[in-house]
């Protein structure tokens, strides 16, 4: 079985890190890594990594700290304004519901023909006739609105 750690392998590891590798490294760390399956992978991994990163450290480019802050405050205050939103919104959302709700009941109160129609409409003997659609419009009662809480819950 192989092994899979090495005493040697963090200072071959700070070695890389440090630039020391090989020159300036511990001639019997170096004795060490060459004859040590681990240690050389661990030279020759670090140092690939290493010279990348000095490779991309030029080429980086920081922002100005003011554009950073800048960029802060405005999501910040973006962020605020949403949450902000989101009780209005529900409050917008159930005034609509019962705008709809207390519309559809002044025209049922004041409509003549509507109230003779339901006058002759027995409920149970509709309600057994179309037992599936009337479950599915309580379904849609209830479900819309909550699609709709869950949706804006979500920003």
């Amino acid at each position: 079985m192989l092994p899979v750690e090495c005493e040697f392998e963090s200072e071959v590891l700070s070695a890389v890190l440090q630039s020391r590798w090989p020159d300036r490294a511990a001639a019997q760390l170096r004795a060490h890594a060459e004859t040590c399956a681990i240690c050389s992978d661990v030279a020759a991994v670090a140092g690939v990594i290493d010279n990348a990163r000095e490779r991309t450290r030029g080429s980086a480019t920081v922002p100005d700290s003011g554009r950073v802050w800048w960029l802060a405050q405005v999501r910040a205050r973006r962020e605020a304004a949403r949450s902000a939103a989101r009780p209005i919104t529900a409050t917008q959302l159930i005034a609509g519901a019962a705008a709809v709700g207390f519309s559809g009941a002044c025209f049922g109160a004041t409509s003549r023909w509507f109230q003779e129609a339901l006058a002759g409409f027995s409920f149970s003997a509709a309600f057994a006739e179309h037992t599936v659609l009337a479950i599915g419009m309580a379904a849609v009662i209830l479900v819309v609105p909550a699609a709709a809480w869950l949706a804006l819950r979500r920003d």
